[in-house]
């Protein structure tokens, strides 16, 4: 026992002693070294989804050769939302936009000094064996060569493309792998939740298969634009989406592609956590008549109606709760042919309702152009049926000029004075000079020379130079017809009022610095007749 006792402390003590050598001569006395454990798996969810995905999901790079300074900017490179136009190439001014696309370093411009060669970057989303690809039509737009990298590879694969649509920025590529790809499982983004995970993965910068996450912070985004991007209706999402992103496929948490990343909104041309993406089942409808036919096919019947939501004081003047306000007709298209004219309210179409003007647009853009539908609006406040033969909407959407040279202004006449109204606005009468030199064809109307700031008149969107043609459905024909329909007009009482406006601003017109035809369209205002006036 005494042997075994003397032993054991033998034994502690040398240990002791060369632990505390050992720390004596470590740099970090007292610190303990780190283990690292066996490799287990920590998560199952995005890591499944990034090793699934990422074969589907391409680089794309495009090049331009050097054009002469006066070519044709590519569309994709215009389309930035009421902005500018800027050297895109350069980086600082397109650093500034509100609106990016997706571009790696700058969108690029086949219209740059005559020598230099344009590139960009960009991603795209396998969608068939076969070779064929989903992306952003501003990223292959009018590019003299596309390739393809695919995942984990550095092989560049030209692609042919196959189609595009600038309304909804889908296009579809092909290439040639010679060998069956790894085609993604596509979603159905009307399934699409806000507050779901969604998980992006591109190039952004280049850089392949990054893999970012985020959710769904927003359905049906309506970014505006006009009619340029009536189409446009995103999934917004805070995953991480950079330039280069452009093309790639938004995906859900089961791996389900529900959108193709299209454009972002920053501040400084990189992440700020609002990116937006085009439904998949917008792009697959495309995707599948451009496969068909090399092109996307809308039908249209020629009228323009207010965008978003219509105030209900407009609809309950008109006798309507709800449907589609026509502002405007396009002469000798289809709607005026069957007789559909300014200010009826589109209640249906071949007897299914229509609530709103998207409803309206989607209903007959899927029509097939030539074929016959029944529209029903209400017009004096009795419903009334049109048939209508749909149009071709690009046939449809061709401007409508009225062909006058436009001319500056004529000042007032000495001794005239604009005469106020209660509504907050001061009013000229318009003279034949007058309108001859707005180039104003419509009969009636007096000018709105003022808009007090506060008024009830600036509430509802009225501004300086609008042609006030009705009030009520009342025709104005001067101030006195104002006042008169001011006097009938209690505090409560829906107002709507319906203006003519120029496309040109007001101060080209009024220096004449203008000479383009006017085109004038029609506004209609609506609001509650307020206490006081």
């Amino acid at each position: 026992m005494i042997l075994f006792t003397l032993s054991v402390g033998i034994l502690i003590g040398t240990l002791v002693n060369t632990g505390v050598k050992a720390a004596k001569d470590q740099a970090a006395p007292g610190a303990t070294p780190l283990v690292i454990p066996n490799p287990v798996q920590l998560s199952t969810a995005f890591s499944q989804l990034a090793k699934q995905l990422e074969p589907s999901v391409v680089n794309i790079s495009i090049s331009y050769e050097p054009k002469a300074a006066a070519a044709t900017r590519p569309r994709g490179n215009s389309r930035r939302r009421a902005l500018p136009d800027d050297d895109e190439e350069g980086g600082d001014q397109s650093m500034q936009d509100f609106f990016n696309r997706f571009f790696g370093g700058g969108v690029p411009s086949p219209d740059g000094p005559q020598g230099r060669r344009g590139a960009g970057l960009g991603s795209g989303v396998i969608v068939d064996p076969n070779g064929y690809i989903l992306t952003n039509n501003h990223v292959v737009e009018k590019a003299d060569r596309i390739q393809v990298t695919l995942a984990g590879t550095t092989t560049k694969y030209d692609a042919k493309l196959i189609g595009g649509d600038a309304d909804t920025d889908i296009a579809v590529i092909k290439i040639d792998a010679h060998k069956p790809l790894t085609a993604a499982r596509i979603g159905n983004s009307d399934s699409v939740q806000v507050g779901d995970w969604a998980v992006a993965i591109g190039s952004p910068f280049g850089l392949q298969a990054t893999v970012t996450a985020g959710i769904i912070s927003a359905k049906e985004r309506d970014l505006g634009g006009g009619v340029e991007h009536q189409f446009q209706r995103f999934l917004q999402t805070d995953a991480a989406i950079n330039p280069g992103n452009s093309g790639g496929p938004l995906l859900a948490i089961n791996g389900d592609v529900i959108g193709i990343n299209t454009m972002i909104v920053t501040g400084s041309g990189g992440y700020q956590g609002v990116g937006f993406a085009m439904p998949i089942n917008t792009a697959a409808k495309i995707y599948n008549q451009i496969i068909k036919n090399g092109k996307v096919t809308r039908g249209a019947i020629g009228v323009t109606f207010n965008s978003g939501e219509v105030k209900p004081e407009l609809l309950s003047v008109y006798g309507a709760k709800e449907g589609v306000f026509v502002t405007d007709v396009a002469p000798g298209m289809p709607a005026e042919k069957a007789g559909i004219r300014r200010e009826d309210v589109i209640i249906a179409v071949d007897g299914k309702p229509v609530k709103n003007g998207n409803e309206l647009v989607n209903r007959v853009s899927d029509t097939p152009v030539g074929s016959d539908v029944k529209i029903t609006v209400l017009r004096d406040k009795k419903k009334q049926d049109f048939t209508v033969k749909i149009g071709d909407r690009k046939d449809v959407l061709i401007g409508n000029n009225l062909g006058v040279e436009r001319r500056g202004l004529p000042e007032q006449e000495k001794g005239e004075a604009a005469t106020p109204a209660k509504f907050g606005i001061a009013l000229l009468n318009l003279t034949p000079a007058r309108k001859d030199a707005m180039g104003f064809k419509e009969k009636g109307g007096v000018l709105i020379e003022e808009v007090n700031p506060g008024s009830f008149g600036e509430d509802v969107g009225l501004v300086k130079d609008d042609i006030l043609v009705s009030i009520n459905r009342q025709p104005v024909e001067s101030a006195d017809d104002v006042k008169r329909i001011q006097n009938t007009l209690k505090p409560g009482d829906p107002v709507v009022f319906h203006v003519m406006r120029s496309d040109v601003p007001a101060a080209l017109r009024r220096n004449g610095q203008s000479t383009r035809s006017p085109k004038w369209t029609s506004a209609f205002l609506a609001g509650t007749m307020p206490n006081t006036q």
